[in-house]
């Protein structure tokens, strides 16, 4: 029978004596897709970079793991001058490495712009699923905005589909309490859809809490909002009929005289004012005869 080698002689059998990445000089890892080792100190962090919030729990594990297996996955760098470079993606691992104690980092050195680090940063970190839903939305914002990217190239570009960084853009509208629940992971990304599918935020903050609250699923949540809209528009039907029967047939008729919309308003002491639509200074000149010629019969 064969001898299995490498069993019970602990982690240390399982890890390789040669590196996973072989560093090459920072002069051919830059004309080449290869690794260089570059030393933590000079490396500048990336002021592009979309992740705003780090777990230091989680670093602390990941600084763990560097200690007894080394880098396994390379940062990307790119060099400002000679000896000095600039975090592209990576800056977990880095802060991850500092925390271990590495004096030096296994980084891919690459040759880009601003614009692109921006780029590079965002599509790196949301392929790894590393940020969570509001910094995705702040950094597709970030590239609509600074980069004039439309939502197409931005599709084409991180493999996202239209919809999904519509969804994501949704987001930045939710009131800020809404926003910090999403960033704490006291609601889902499926919860924010939802409540961004109210019309005010004056409701979306009343489910918001509910749902905290009540430990609420999507599908109640969706449930919930689906019977706060429905009320809402049985209350504003109830207004519109709230009308005396003579002056919702004279509204009707002037609607038809006119042929626009028209409004009227009726407080509970009598009071009043009717509004006219008009599309355009051609439409309102027409209504303007019409109500001369009235008013002269």
């Amino acid at each position: 029978m064969a001898t299995k080698r490498g069993l019970g002689k602990g982690l240390n059998a399982l890890i390789p004596d040669e590196p996973l990445h072989k560093p090459k000089p920072v002069e051919e890892a830059i004309s080449t897709p290869a690794v260089a080792e570059i030393e933590i100190e000079k490396i500048d962090t990336n002021p592009y970079q979309p992740r705003a919030m780090f777990d230091e729990s989680a670093l602390s594990e990941l600084a763990e793991s560097i200690k007894q297996l080394g880098v396994i996955q390379p940062i990307t760098v790119r060099q400002v001058d000679k000896g000095h470079y600039q975090l592209i993606s990576g800056e977990r691992r880095l802060r991850a490495a500092k925390l271990a104690g590495l004096k030096t980092i296994p980084a891919f050195v690459r040759s880009t712009n601003d614009n692109n680090m921006l780029l590079e940063a965002l599509v790196e970190n949301i392929q790894r699923e590393d940020l969570n839903p509001i910094e995705i939305a702040i950094s597709f914002k970030r590239l609509i905005d600074e980069l004039s990217l439309t939502q197409e190239q931005l599709s084409k570009t991180t493999g996202k589909g239209r919809s999904t960084i519509a969804n994501y853009l949704r987001l930045l509208n939710l009131p800020p309490e809404i926003q910090a629940g999403l960033r704490a992971d006291k609601i889902t990304m499926a919860h924010a859809k939802v409540l961004a599918s109210i019309p005010d935020k004056f409701t979306q903050i009343k489910v918001f809490y509910k749902i905290l609250a009540g430990g609420l699923s999507v599908k109640k949540t969706e449930q919930l909002v689906q019977d706060i809209l429905s009320e809402e528009k049985k209350e504003k039907k109830k207004k519109k009929q709230n009308l005396p029967d003579e002056l919702r047939a004279w509204k009707e008729s002037l609607k038809k005289s006119l042929n626009t919309k028209v409004d009227l308003k009726l407080t509970k002491e009598g009071k009043g004012k009717v509004v006219i639509n008009f599309d355009n200074q051609e439409q309102l000149k027409q209504i303007m005869e019409k109500l001369k010629l009235s008013s002269e019969e």
